[in-house]
């Protein structure tokens, strides 16, 4: 048990009050969720990385999820990080973490090893052209963030391909977590993903029953009533591409609505 750990663990000795229960007696947080809050709050997050934990909702993704530290995790196309810096202290100890997506994120797992020294390895990951993701049934939990998009993007069946891939890599009652930006109901899936970087809910899940997977849950945990879902996510925060004359009434917005999805393997 590592030193990070046993501290952590010293203090849920203590007595932890969840909000709105003061008058219910003493409530323990468990182990699992202090570990994710750690991660959370670590001081290797940037603080524009911690600015966006109001619209993503990191701990609360994650639990709906229903990861555990000591599970074999797979992350697709990690892009900069942002999960990947609290899924690799997360699982530190007592999990592991393969990432898949460019060779380049392996230079950061060497920059960072406090971190990312647990990280498993990084496996090359472009569908529809290379998609294995592993041995046959050996993960836990499969999680893709915002990707869906792009492989839909290339083609249909590059994101059909990366559906069955995941199917493959997990084991009989794994779990593969998607968060994706939501477009309008039953909107054209293709166009959607092009214009506007978003997609129906009802697509990805028709593909995920397809491939095979069971919808286990679906969450409005990144849900954002106030985004129209029919402009493109860029001009939304942080990014803000459009004309500045909109910046302010989009910073309202605040970022883009978002499908949280829960699918398991039979």
């Amino acid at each position: 048990m590592s030193h990070r750990t046993r501290k952590l663990l010293l203090l849920l000795a203590g007595a932890v009050l969840l909000p709105g229960l003061a008058h219910a007696g003493t409530t323990r947080v468990s182990t699992t969720t202090a570990l994710m809050q750690h991660a959370v709050d670590g001081h290797w997050r940037s603080a524009a990385h911690k600015a966006r934990d109001r619209y993503r909702h990191p701990v609360e993704t994650l639990q709906f999820f229903g990861i555990k530290p000591d599970m074999t995790v797979i992350e697709l196309d990690p892009g900069g990080g942002w999960y990947s810096e609290i899924l690799a202290p997360f699982l530190y100890d007592h999990g592991q973490l393969i990432e898949a997506g460019s060779p380049k994120f392996a230079d950061r797992i060497k920059a960072e090893p406090a971190v990312f020294g647990h990280v498993e390895k990084v496996v090359p990951f472009t569908p529809p052209f290379k998609v294995n993701l592993g041995a046959p049934n050996s993960a836990d939990m499969v999680l893709t963030f915002r990707n869906t998009h792009d492989w839909l993007n290339r083609s249909p069946d590059a994101l059909a391909a990366a559906f069955k891939s995941v199917y493959e890599v997990l084991r009989p009652g794994g779990v593969f977590g998607v968060v994706e930006h939501r477009a309008k109901p039953f909107a054209d899936a293709v166009e959607s993903a092009k214009a506007l970087h978003r997609i129906p809910e009802d697509y990805l899940i028709a593909l995920a029953l397809k491939t095979g997977f069971r919808l286990d849950g679906v969450s409005e945990i990144n849900a954002n009533p106030k985004d129209p879902e029919d402009i493109n996510v860029h001009r939304l925060p942080p990014d803000l591409a459009g004309p500045e004359s909109e910046h302010a009434k989009l910073e309202a917005v605040g970022e883009s609505d978002r499908m949280t999805l829960r699918f398991v393997k039979p």
